[in-house]
């Protein structure tokens, strides 16, 4: 089991995502706390990236010089957003993608879980269709003395 530090994990995350979607068909990306003018954009992706519960996997006693570890638990959230009134495809054909790029997968040793959706959100900004994709994942925490 890896020590990995969230900063880690959200790297990982972004790199993927960055590296699949700046080939191709490029696609602008949304990340946590990071300023996008939606205006300008037909279509774009939002990741947001939580953590969430999370549980002790091993003790540790105080004062100890062993290594305990917890499990911890995340969620990225993909919001897809395309044209309105153009049918569901195009943003289908996107959440396919993010699917592939991280359906059940480990890498750098995060394992990501089977994605759920792209599921049609509603309301929606406006001209947009959206969709978003949740995938769960899960990371060994290790606290070293």
């Amino acid at each position: 089991m890896a020590a990995t530090n969230l900063n880690t994990v959200r790297k990982i995350i972004e790199k993927r995502l960055n590296d699949e979607f700046r080939t191709g068909p490029s696609i602008p990306l949304v990340f946590n706390n990071v300023p996008f003018d939606s205006s300008s954009a037909d279509k774009y992706i939002q990741c947001i990236i939580s953590f969430g519960a999370s549980e002790y996997l091993t003790q540790q006693a105080p004062n100890s010089a062993t290594t305990a570890t917890n499990l911890v638990v995340g969620l990225t959230t993909f919001n897809i957003y395309t044209a309105q009134g153009l049918g569901a495809g195009a943003n289908f054909a996107i959440a396919k993608r993010l699917r592939n790029l991280y359906n059940r997968i480990t890498v750098s040793d995060v394992r990501f879980d089977s994605p759920i959706g792209p599921e049609v959100l509603q309301p929606t900004p406006e001209g947009k269709f959206q969709t978003q994709v949740r995938i769960t994942f899960e990371l060994y925490e290790a606290l070293t003395p």
